[in-house]
Order: C-alpha cells, then structure tokens, then sequence
C-alpha cells in the first residue's frame, strides 16, 4: 500500500471514530443520551458574577445559563459544589457533566478537562467619571483599583497612579479600573485602556465531543445582549 494511501486511510479512521454515523460527534460514554430527559450534574465553583453560593442554591449568569441548557434538553440539574481542583478532578472521573465558575481560556486544567469555545468576552478597563471628559491616556491619573486582585496589579504596570481602595463601592465618582459590566453602576464611563481581556468558557469531561457540542450550539445560539443583560442583573459592585 503505498504511503499516501495508508497516511488517508488512518486519518480516515481518526475521524470516524470521533463521530458517529450521522457525522455528529459520539459521546464514548453516552453523557448527551444520558442526560437528555434525565439529570444533568454540574459542579459549581464560586466566582461572582458567574457563579454565587450564598444561601441554599447557587445563582449566577452561568448558574443561568445551565439552568437553561439543562431546559432545553429536557434535563434537571444537580448541583455540586466544590473548588476548581476539585471540579477538575471530578470531571476527569466523570462524576459531573459539566462545571461553570468564571473559566476563561487561561485555565489551568486542560490536562483535567476539555472546555467550551469562548462563548462571551469581556473585558477590564478604565473608567472615568461621567461629568468628567475622557483623557487622552491615563499617565499621571490617579486610578482606584480594588486590593489584593489581578486588577491592581495589571494597573499598577501603566502610568497611572494606583489608589487601592477595600471595595468597588468606594471607587464611585472616582476614576477606577474596573470589569466592564459595573461602569454604569460606578457611574462611570470607559476610556479606551483595557488591562485584560477575558474568554468565558465552561468545562466538560475530556472526550464527550457530541455533549460538548450541543452545549456550544446553545452557548453560540444566545446573542451578546442577552449575556449582558445577565450581568447587568447579577454583576454588581
């Protein structure tokens, strides 16, 4: 057989065994079959706006957003709490569907678990008072940043001056760097620094390829309004 043939026929055999005989991508332990009209275990770790665990059930844009891909499947969810390695772990082990709790692209546990596309971006900017006109550049500024985040830091690497305040709520009317969804609560307006920009995505176990893409086709579905709707009513300062 020559080599050209032979090099098609595996890659052939690869791609079949990734998909069934329709072409949709197989699930290896059945988790879209299962879960269809039965129970959907999603593991939640906190991080708010996305994921919050005050109270009895958890709530959030991402606790949302399973709420509605479990309806849309004819599924009920089972919530599990638990720390990112945590969730990790259990997913490996596929004792959870799926885990939300603020993941971006960034995540460190890829070995762990596979991830969603990036279904919604937002960012970190700097945002200045809305009586006040938009600077130019932000050197000499000084700039409000919450202490003990990422924010500060990634701040304190510009030209602007860091004034580390306890909470966000002490940074209205003042000039802050802030994520983009609290400018109207800070009474801000954005200028056109952004610190970070972050990929939002949800993980599920490694493998389960026709699960994870119905969870992407009802991520992709949604527009971006409604994903800022979602945080203009859980993020808040």
């Amino acid at each position: 057989m020559r080599r050209g043939t032979l090099l098609l026929l595996v890659i052939t055999l690869l791609l079949t065994g990734c998909a069934g005989t329709d072409g949709f991508p197989r699930d290896p332990e059945g988790t879209l079959d299962r879960v269809r009209g039965g129970v959907l275990k999603a593991g939640v770790t906190e991080e708010d706006p996305w994921v919050k665990l005050e109270g009895g059930e958890p709530t959030g844009v991402e606790v949302t957003l399973v709420e509605r891909f479990a309806e849309s499947i004819g599924a009920r969810v089972e919530w599990v709490d638990g720390s990112e390695a945590e969730l990790a772990r259990a997913l490996r082990f596929r004792e959870l569907d799926l885990a939300v709790g603020g993941f971006d692209t960034k995540t460190p546990w890829t070995a762990e678990a596979a991830f969603t596309r990036p279904y919604f971006v937002t960012y970190v900017v700097v945002g200045v008072p809305r009586d006040q006109p938009v600077p130019d550049d932000i050197a000499g500024l000084r700039v409000a940043a919450e202490t003990g985040t990422e924010t500060a830091g990634l701040l304190d690497k510009t030209d602007a001056v860091v004034e580390l305040v306890d909470s966000l709520d002490q940074a209205k009317g003042r000039p802050a760097a802030v994520d983009e969804w609290l400018l109207d609560d800070l009474g801000l307006h954005a200028t056109d620094v952004r610190l970070s920009k972050v990929s939002h995505v949800m993980a599920v176990p490694l493998g389960e390829n026709g699960f994870e893409v119905e969870l992407e086709r009802f991520l992709l579905r949604l527009p971006s309004e409604e994903y800022t709707a979602l945080l203009d009513r859980e993020g808040k300062p």
